[in-house]
C-alpha cells in the first residue's frame, strides 16, 4: 500500500509513484489531455490524465508518478495517474472555489460556511486564528501557568452590568458566562498562575461588524503581582509568542493574504489614560474609537510600535474587582492594550482582600447575596493577582485586515444568525 503524500511534498518523491487525496479544486481539458488540479490542506496538486474527470469537489484518492514541471504548483505534478473517487457532491458550491477572488458577498459566505471557507482565502484567517491560539498555549505554559477549563452555565451574571444569555437549569435559572473572570480569580488561589481558552457570552444587541454574541476569549490569570504592569509584562509576551506561532505554523496563510505581521517591541509604550485624554482633546470617562485610532497613529508615529498600552482607566469605567491605584483612587490600576486603532486586550491588577470586594460592591450599591459564591475564594486568603482576556476574533480580524469579524469566526452567532 502506497501511503499517501501531501502536495507540499510532492517534489520531493521526483521519480516515484504516490498517492495524493483531496478535493477536486479545477479541471481543464485540453484536446488531447486534460490536468485535474487536487487541494488537499497543504495546497494544490496537478495530475495529468486522458481519462474523464470527476466533479469539483469530488472527494478524490489520486496515484501516479511524480514529475518536476515548473509550471505545476509546487513545482511538480503526477502523470499516469490512477483516479478514485471516494465521495461526489450532489450540488455545486455557491461559487467557484478555484477562483483567485471571492465573487460573493458575506452573507452568501457564512450560508454555505462548510464549503465556502474551502476557498483558500477564507480559510487562511482561520489558519491564522489556530496558529494565534498555539501561540498563546504554548508561551502561558513557559511562563508556568496552568490551563484550566471553567463552567459556561453559572448562577449569576459575571460582569456587572451586562447584558446576559438567561436559560432555564433544571427548573432554576441561570445564564450563559460573560466571562470565566470569576473562576480564574479563584484558582490563582490553587495554582497562582491559569489561562482558558473557550467561548464567552454577550448578549448584548449589537448589529456592527466589531460584535459577536459568542466569541472566543483568551484569558489569563497571574498570582503573586506587585500591580497592573506585571501583567502587561506577561501579555507582551504572550502577544510576541502568539506571532511567532503564525510565522511558524501558518506561513501559507500569511503568503495568501499577503500580510504584513507587525513586530512586538521589547517594551511596549505605555501613556495613562488623563494623558491620552489631553493629547486628544478629550474630556470623556473612556476612549472613543476615533481616540483608539489617534493614539495609535500617534504610538506608531513616535515610537514604531503596532501597540499601546492605555493605563489608569477611571474606576467609574471598570468593573468593581479592578484594583484602585493607591496614588489617585479615581483612576484604577487597569490597562487596555490598543492594536492598530482598536481596543484589543483589557486587564489589569484585581483586588484580593475580602472586605474591598465588600466594601467596592457597596460602593457601587450591589447586593453581596448574588456574588457569595465568588467572594467565598477571598474569604481564605488571596494574593495579589491580575490577568487579562484577548478576544481571538478581534486579534485575527486586525491581524488580516478583514472588513468584518465574521470572518474570523467559524459560523459566527450575532444577532441575527443562529445556522449554521
Amino acid at each position: 500500500m502506497i501511503s499517501r503524500v501531501m502536495s507540499a511534498e510532492l517534489a520531493e518523491h521526483a521519480g516515484r509513484r504516490v498517492t495524493i487525496a483531496g478535493w477536486v479544486h479545477r479541471r481543464r481539458r485540453l484536446k488531447s489531455v486534460s490536468f485535474l488540479v487536487v487541494r488537499d490542506r497543504a495546497g494544490l496538486v496537478q495530475a495529468v490524465t486522458s481519462a474523464p474527470l470527476p466533479a469539483e469537489e469530488s472527494v478524490v484518492r489520486v496515484t501516479g508518478l511524480v514529475r518536476a514541471s515548473p509550471q505545476a504548483p509546487g513545482g511538480a505534478e503526477l502523470t499516469e495517474p490512477e483516479i478514485e473517487v471516494l465521495a461526489e457532491p450532489v450540488e455545486a458550491p455557491p461559487f467557484d472555489l478555484y477562483r483567485p477572488v471571492v465573487p460573493a458577498a458575506l452573507p452568501t459566505i457564512l450560508d454555505h460556511a462548510p464549503v465556502a471557507l474551502r476557498h483558500p482565502l477564507l480559510r487562511a484567517p482561520l489558519e491564522i486564528s489556530a496558529a494565534s491560539v498555539a501561540g498563546f498555549r504554548e508561551t502561558l505554559d513557559r511562563l508556568g501557568c496552568t490551563e484550566i477549563h471553567t463552567p459556561k452555565i453559572v448562577e449569576s451574571a459575571t460582569e456587572s452590568g451586562a447584558n446576559v444569555f438567561a436559560l432555564d437549569y433544571f427548573g432554576r435559572p441561570a445564564y450563559l458566562a460573560q466571562s470565566p473572570q470569576f473562576f480564574k480569580q479563584a484558582m490563582v488561589g490553587v495554582f497562582e498562575r491559569v489561562y482558558e481558552v473557550g467561548p464567552v457570552f454577550r448578549a448584548e444587541p449589537h448589529d456592527t461588524a466589531r460584535h459577536l454574541a459568542q466569541y472566543t476569549s483568551l484569558d489569563a490569570e497571574l498570582g503573586f503581582v506587585r500591580d497592573h504592569r506585571d501583567v502587561m509584562a506577561v501579555l507582551r509576551e504572550a502577544v510576541a509568542g502568539m506571532l511567532e506561532s503564525v510565522r511558524h505554523r501558518a506561513p501559507a496563510a500569511v503568503e495568501t493574504l499577503g500580510l504584513r505581521l507587525p513586530e512586538v517591541p521589547a517594551e511596549i509604550p505605555a501613556v495613562h489614560f488623563t494623558e491620552a485624554q489631553r493629547m486628544t482633546g478629550e474630556d470623556e470617562p473612556d476612549l472613543s474609537p476615533a481616540q483608539e485610532r489617534w493614539l495609535s497613529d500617534w504610538a506608531l508615529r513616535e515610537h514604531g510600535s503596532e501597540f499601546l498600552f492605555v493605563t489608569g482607566y477611571p474606576m467609574s469605567k471598570r468593573p468593581f474587582y479592578t484594583h484602585p491605584d493607591p496614588g489617585r483612587p479615581g483612576y484604577s490600576n487597569g490597562f487596555d492594550l490598543l492594536f492598530r486603532g482598536l481596543e484589543l486586550v483589557t486587564g489589569g491588577q484585581r483586588l484580593h482582600h475580602h472586605r474591598d470586594y465588600v466594601a467596592a460592591l457597596a460602593a457601587r450599591g450591589e447586593p453581596v447575596e448574588p456574588y457569595e459564591g465568588y467572594l467565598r475564594a477571598f474569604a481564605h486568603g488571596m494574593p495579589p493577582h491580575g490577568g487579562f482576556a484577548i478576544g481571538l476574533e478581534r486579534w485575527t480580524v486586525r491581524l488580516t485586515g478583514a472588513a468584518n469579524i465574521r470572518q474570523a469566526a467559524l459560523f459566527p452567532r450575532d444577532l441575527h444568525r443562529l445556522s449554521p
